[in-house]
């Protein structure tokens, strides 16, 4: 099984998935120059002067920081984009020891221990890697370094509630009254990386025994499975853009925190409330980590990278490009996620062991649940 952002066959993640269907492009590179620091060995003399950066479709930074990485090092970034997370993270699985890049971005805490597993990476300590939250730092050896956070939870469609004079729902166990019978979308937890995190919520929350009852409850009332996060959001949540002009019927869905706030950028006029809100109870929190490359043609490049991309300048460049929150201590959030994005006091979790061992037999369990 592989998982993505979105779908299968196209990515947290995260609330990036949002800003594509909007269509937000990823920059693909960026200009060279000569110029060198006195980083992770800037591009001085003879050597590379191009590190490659391979990452799902959904990697997405502004011109002017990849041009300043350039500026400081000497390198100019080549971004290779390899389909969704889950694939792109096979294929460097399945080319391991040649890689097509020096630095994989992409892999989620729900998928870590297969890369983790496969020697995948060569371990560095990047610079600044103090200043990355405890947290996120699930790897001890530095195998990968954390780069962003995203959580997955439910939206909800503001007018409809406030329409219907009901409450909206606020935790996993709300979604199974039968007020809310008939109202979730939620994605394929078999192909869907949204779907997958919300399972791996629900088993946070009710153990390894009871998330089955729940599941149980939640079919019988009338939640819907689509294949991934382009159908439920776009598609049949009646509160996004896309959802209104579908003339979707369902005021549930499963998506990220950060969606509000893309509603707000994209819409025009801007509004001075976000359409849609987040039940912070339903959520669970995703990683996503890069690493450098066993057999890296340009080592040092890609050690550059990794420093660069914990960096102030990128982590506050990150959240209205990718829609994910920043790792690092000092970097600050734009407006538009302080006011009308969701903060999440206490998201659900799963160990990344936890998750390696029982991943496929839950994901199966589920599925005879709810599709079958």
């Amino acid at each position: 099984m592989t998982t993505t952002r979105r779908t299968m066959g196209t990515v947290r993640l995260a609330a990036t998935a949002v800003a594509a269907s909007l269509g937000v492009t990823a920059l693909a590179g960026c200009g060279s120059s000569d110029t060198s620091s006195s980083g992770s060995g800037g591009a001085k003399g003879p050597g590379p002067k191009t590190v490659t950066l391979v990452s799902h479709d959904s990697f997405n930074a502004s011109d002017a920081v990849l041009k300043q990485f350039t500026e400081e090092t000497g390198y100019t970034v080549k971004v290779l984009k390899s389909g969704d997370a889950g694939v792109a993270l096979n294929q460097e699985i399945l080319t391991k020891g040649s890689p097509r890049g020096d630095v994989f971005f992409g892999v989620d805490n729900t998928l870590l221990s297969r890369a983790l597993d496969s020697g995948l990476f060569t371990p560095y300590e990047a610079k600044g890697i103090d200043r990355v939250a405890a947290a996120t730092r699930l790897d001890a050896e530095h195998r990968v370094t954390p780069v962003d956070t995203g959580d997955v939870c439910v939206n909800y469609d503001k007018k409809y509630f406030a329409d219907k004079k009901l409450a909206p729902p606020r935790t996993f166990d709300d979604l199974a009254k039968p007020a809310y019978r008939n109202l979730l979308v939620i994605e394929n937890a078999a192909t869907s990386s949204p779907g997958l995190g919300f399972l791996l919520g629900t088993v946070a929350a009710y153990g390894e025994k009871g998330y089955q009852d729940y599941w149980k409850k939640l079919k019988d009332n009338g939640v819907k499975v689509v294949d991934g996060w382009e159908q439920a959001y776009n598609e049949e949540f009646s509160g996004s853009a896309g959802g209104k002009k579908a003339k979707a019927d369902r005021p549930l869905a499963v998506s990220y925190a950060s969606s509000p706030p893309v509603e707000v950028l994209y819409a025009k006029p801007q509004p001075t409330e976000a359409p849609t809100g987040v039940a912070t109870g339903t959520c669970f929190r995703q990683i996503e980590f890069a690493g450098l490359l066993n057999g890296a043609k340009n080592e040092a490049g890609g050690k550059a990278l990794l420093d660069f991309l914990i960096s102030k300048r990128f982590q506050e460049d990150m959240p209205l490009n990718m829609f994910v929150n920043p790792v690092v201590a000092d970097a600050e959030l734009p407006e538009l996620f302080t006011k009308f994005g969701a903060t999440v006091q206490e998201p659900k979790t799963v160990a990344p062991d936890l998750i390696a061992k029982n991943r496929e037999q839950w994901v199966q369990s589920w599925s005879s649940l709810v599709v079958k």
